[in-house]
């Protein structure tokens, strides 16, 4: 089997190489941020929360800035943020704002790169198309020059291998497509959870404000 795929990728001539580039360089690009939403989810939004209001209502804000300060995420980090901020005597605009700075730093860091894999899909399947096309116009080419009765036996052999080409490219350019939207659907998730949780934070922080023992 392996060596039948060898012969048909040899056989799709040199399109065949940029595509299995566009493979590699979007497996590489799924598995990298696949790793960063995972990483950014490794800390549960209903935990923390829970565990940073309790320790607002007992106004131990040196507690609640060790537990966001214990992993590095993007919504401890906007967290983190607001809570030294009110720990510097920060107004709510103050602390909106040290909230605000970061997420702007942290939200696109989780759609980075994703959009490339929409795009190597589609530039493997026009490199497909492509691939097909010079094919067939070599083998129409080349049919030109030979026998008569030889003629239709080349013919279906060369549409055969140019298809081949079309045919990798869909292979690789459906994967890439699948692997954009779930990532892409995973990064929103992400992106909405965190700016759900980080104004329920700095909401109850400001309730709360005069809850916080003087440092």
């Amino acid at each position: 089997m392996l060596q039948d795929l060898a012969e048909k990728f040899q056989a799709g001539g040199p399109f065949m190489w940029p595509i299995l580039l566009c493979s590699g360089l979007g497996l590489a690009i799924m598995i990298e941020r696949w790793l960063v939403l995972r990483a950014a989810t490794n800390v549960s939004k209903e935990e923390l929360l829970d565990r940073l209001n309790s320790y607002i209502l007992k106004g131990d804000l040196v507690k609640a800035v060790r537990t966001v300060s214990k992993t590095s995420t993007p919504l401890t980090n906007i967290v983190h943020s607001g809570l030294v901020t009110v720990a510097n005597g920060g107004t709510s605009e103050d602390v909106q704002t040290s909230m605000d700075a970061v997420a702007l730093r942290e939200i696109p860091r989780l759609e980075k790169r994703i959009g490339l894999l929409a795009t190597l899909s589609n530039i493997a399947t026009l490199l497909g198309l492509l691939g097909t096309v010079t094919g067939l116009i070599g083998a129409f080419a080349a049919v030109a020059k030979v026998a008569a009765d030889k003629k239709a036996e080349m013919l279906s052999s060369a549409i055969a291998e140019a298809m081949n080409t079309t045919a990798f490219g869909l292979i690789v350019a459906i994967p890439l497509l699948a692997a954009f939207g779930y990532l892409n659907s995973k990064s929103q998730e992400v992106t909405d959870d965190i700016h759900e949780t980080s104004v329920s934070t700095l909401n109850f922080i400001m309730v709360h404000k005069d809850k916080f023992k003087s440092s």
